[in-house]
C-alpha cells in the first residue's frame, strides 16, 4: 500500500524525522491559508498522486508570493498529470501539498528497502539525489552506495559510520545522520514498510538534514496489524478492478493485453501468461482465484475481466487439486449467465472431479472451446483473438 507524500511526512514528523512544515489542500483558498500559517517568503506546491516524476510533468511549483501560491494551486488542482510512472493516461490531481521552501545547499538520496536476496533491510544512498536519480542509477551505478542491516543486530554504529563515509559526508554530520538512520530504521520496522524513500534528502544552508520529499510503501501482507495506516489508504489512486478483486478474495493485476485469464494458483497463472505470450498473444491480466474459489468468486472474476478495456477472449485454465473441477464448472455456468458473456471462451479443466466438471459444462448450453492441455488452450485463445 502506497502513501501520499503528505501522509509520509506526517509519519516522519511523528517519528522525529525532520520534514518541512506543510499541509494537504483541496482548493486555492485553503492553499493561501496554509501558506500564511507557515510564514516565510517562498513555498512549494506539489501535486499529490501515487507516482514519481511530478516535477518534470508540471506537478510541482515554486511560489514566491501568496498570490503565486493560489496561482500554482489552481494550476495543479484538476490537471491530468502525466509522468513516466503514470503511463500515457496520467492521473487526475485532486489534492496538493503546500509547504515551506527550503534553502538547499546539497541534495542527497536515501532509501530503506527490503532486500529479499540478503533477507535484510538495505540502506541505499547517493550524493546525487534529485529528480534524475533513476537515470543516475542506470548511467553511474558506482554513485549508488548500499549497506545492509543485520536483523539480529539492528542498526549498529559501524553500519552508520560506514554509510556516512561512503556518502562522503563530513564528520560534522556524524550525529545527524546517525539519528536520522536510527529513527528511519525504527519507523521502517514499526510500520511494516517495504520501502521508505527520501529524494531528495536536503542539506540546508544551516547544515540541517531535512526530508524534502517522502515516499512510503507498506507491505500489504502486514496491513491487518496496521489499522491506523489502513484507515488512510487512498483507494482512488488504485485500480478499481484490483480493489474489487481484493474485496472478492481474488488476486488480480490488470495488464495491457487482450486475453483475459482465469486460473487457480499463482504459479499456474504465471505459466498461463507465459504460454499465451509464447504463442504470440498478450495476457490482459493476472488472475488467481485460489484453491477454494466459490461460484460467487468465479462470477466476480468474470465481471472484473469483462469490465477491463481491451479484453477480447476469456481463457479459463484450471488444474483441480484442492479446487474441484465440478465446483469451477458450476461457477463458470453461473457466471456466464450472470454477466451475459458474448466473448469467445476457452476452457481447460484437469484434475479432481474433472469428468463431472466437463459434464456440467457440456450440459449447460454455454458456448466454449474445450482444450485438453494448457498449451492447446493458449493456442486456441490466441488463434481466436487473431481471427
Amino acid at each position: 500500500m502506497k502513501l501520499h507524500e503528505y501522509q509520509a511526512k506526517q509519519i516522519f514528523r511523528s517519528a522525529e524525522v525532520p520534514a518541512p512544515s506543510g499541509e494537504v489542500c483541496f482548493s486555492g483558498e485553503k492553499a493561501i491559508e496554509v501558506a500564511n500559517s507557515i510564514g516565510g517568503r517562498q513555498w512549494i506546491v506539489k501535486a499529490q498522486i501515487h507516482a514519481g516524476g511530478r516535477g518534470k510533468g508540471g506537478g510541482v511549483c515554486l511560489a514566491s508570493s501568496i498570490n503565486d501560491v493560489k496561482t500554482c494551486a489552481e494550476q495543479i488542482l484538476g490537471m491530468n498529470l502525466i509522468t513516466h510512472q503514470t503511463g500515457p493516461k496520467g492521473k487526475l490531481v485532486e489534492k496538493i501539498l503546500v509547504e515551506e521552501a527550503l534553502a538547499i545547499k546539497d541534495e542527497l538520496y536515501l532509501a530503506m528497502v527490503v532486500d529479499r536476496d540478503s533477507q535484510k533491510v538495505a540502506v541505499i544512498g547517493s550524493r546525487e539525489g534529485g529528480t534524475d536519480i533513476e537515470s543516475i542509477a542506470s548511467s553511474s551505478p558506482e554513485s549508488i552506495e548500499t549497506v545492509h542491516i543485520d536483523p539480529t543486530k539492528g542498526l549498529t554504529s559501524e553500519v552508520v559510520e560506514g554509510f556516512r563515509k561512503k556518502l562522503g559526508l563530513s564528520s560534522e554530520f556524524e550525529n545527524k545522520i546517525s539519528r536520522l538512520l536510527e529513527r528511519l530504521y525504527s519507523l521502517f520496522i514499526e510500520i511494516d514498510a517495504s520501502l521508505v524513500e527520501i529524494n531528495p534528502l536536503v542539506v540546508t544552508n544551516e547544515a540541517l538534514i531535512v526530508a524534502a520529499d517522502a515516499k512510503i510503501t507498506i507491505d500489504d501482507n502486514a496491513l491487518f496489524r496496521q489499522p491506523d495506516l489502513l484507515s488512510i489508504r487512498d483507494t482512488s489512486e488504485e485500480e478499481a478492478a484490483e480493489i474489487a478483486a481484493e474485496r472478492a478474495g481474488l488476486n488480480y493485476i490488470a495488464l495491457e493485453g487482450n486475453i483475459g485469464c482465469l486460473v487457480n494458483g499463482a504459479g499456474l497463472a504465471m505459466a498461463t501468461m507465459d504460454i499465451i505470450q509464447l504463442h504470440g498473444g498478450s495476457p490482459a491480466n493476472f488472475l488467481d482465484v485460489g484453491g477454494g474459489a466459490t461460484a460467487n468468486q468465479v462470477t466476480e472474476a468474470f465481471k472484473i475481466m469483462l469490465g477491463q478495456d481491451g479484453v477480447e477472449v476469456i481463457l479459463v485454465n484450471i488444474f483441480g487439486g484442492i479446487m474441484r473441477c465440478d465446483v469451477i464448472a458450476t461457477g463458470i455456468v453461473e457466471a456466464v449467465g450472470n454477466v451475459d458473456l458474448t466473448l469467445p471462451l476457452v476452457i481447460r479443466l484437469e484434475g479432481t472431479n474433472v469428468e463431472e466438471g466437463r459434464e456440467i459444462l457440456a450440459q449447460s448450453g454455454v458456448r466454449f472451446m474445450s482444450a485438453a492441455t494448457m498449451d492447446e488452450a493458449a493456442k486456441f485463445a490466441v488463434s481466436v483473438f487473431k481471427g
